[in-house]
């Protein structure tokens, strides 16, 4: 295990260098720069000014010595500071990080829990008005997406009903709480699960159907095994395993999923501080946005891979 963890660390380090070279190029081929997204028609800048302050941020250097001077501050741990407000980056992402991660886990959770509860439902419901519906419902939901879901959810419970809030994380002018804070947080969670649940409903359902037909279950019914034992201790984790890769398998949509959600949601992550960054042309923040978010998703992907042979003995990295 140890061994294959080291691998797997190793080989992270060409995946992490290629996504640098390739968000580099990116923020670096978006038209216009940072000074120029500060111009506006009410703050007009000479070309002295502009040259002066393109020499301040560096910009007037060749690229790849760009890349270079960002290279060595990474490995320095250092993610540079913002064209915009000077701050640095890795302040900034420490900063906003705990919003989008709340918002995601309790995204992800509610996901999986719903949509495993009626996956299996669904499967030992078979060809029957349940199975029906569940598989109707569950073909509805991978077909809306992330940002047309946060919109309805916007227009029936925030404008229509007006019983949830539709933005922020907490209410203006009063004290921040934890109730009040997950009032806020129902409608951006609900519309980024809603989508993964009926992901998840359809591998449990489609996993528990594989289990149900194995020679361990009718075992476990000829020894007159209770049906709810039968399928909590002998089925359920059998039918689980697939879940865990899946599990993994969202996270990227995840992050892709919460920068319009937090947009639409004014959610303060860091998927709204990208969307900030791209309109500055801060392409700090933009690389250090992407970096991280690489990061995260290469390590929560070891980690399905470890708990991938947890839940199942046949599975061995040794």
């Amino acid at each position: 295990m140890l061994s294959y963890l080291l691998r797997k660390l190793l080989l992270s380090i060409p995946v992490l260098f290629g996504v640098t070279v390739i968000v580099f190029a990116i923020a670096h081929a978006m038209p216009g720069d940072a000074v120029l997204a500060m111009i506006t028609a009410e703050a007009p800048s000479s070309e002295e000014l502009i040259a002066m302050r393109r020499g301040e941020l560096g910009l007037d250097q060749p690229v790849y010595i760009q890349y270079l001077n960002w290279i060595g501050q990474i490995l320095h741990g250092n993610l540079g500071r913002s064209f915009v407000n000077g701050r640095s980056v890795g302040d900034i992402i420490v900063e906003r990080l705990p919003m989008t991660l709340e918002l995601m886990g309790v995204a992800l959770l509610v996901a999986f829990v719903i949509g495993t509860t009626l996956g299996v439902i669904s499967a030992l419901r078979q060809y029957k008005l349940t199975d029906y519906s569940l598989t109707l419902a569950g073909f509805v939901g991978v077909s809306i997406p992330d940002f047309f879901m946060g919109l309805l959810l916007v227009y029936v419970f925030a404008l229509e009903l007006r019983w949830l809030p539709s933005s922020g994380i907490s209410t203006a002018g009063e004290n921040f709480s934890l109730l009040d804070n997950l009032r806020h947080l129902i409608l951006p969670a609900a519309a980024l699960a809603l989508f993964r649940a009926a992901i998840f409903m359809r591998y449990a359902r489609a996993g528990m159907l594989e289990v149900l037909n194995q020679s361990y279950m009718r075992t476990a019914k000829a020894k007159g095994l209770k049906p709810r034992t039968i399928t909590l201790r002998h089925g359920l984790r059998n039918a689980l395993i697939p879940l865990v890769t899946v599990f993994g398998l969202a996270l990227p949509t995840l992050f892709g999923g919460s920068v319009v959600i937090e947009t639409i949601f004014q959610w303060p992550g860091i998927g709204l501080m990208f969307i900030d960054s791209v309109v500055n042309r801060d392409s700090p923040v933009i690389m250090g946005y992407v970096l991280i978010t690489a990061i995260i998703v290469m390590l929560a992907n070891l980690a399905t891979d470890l708990a991938y042979s947890v839940l199942d003995p046949r599975v061995s990295y040794d």
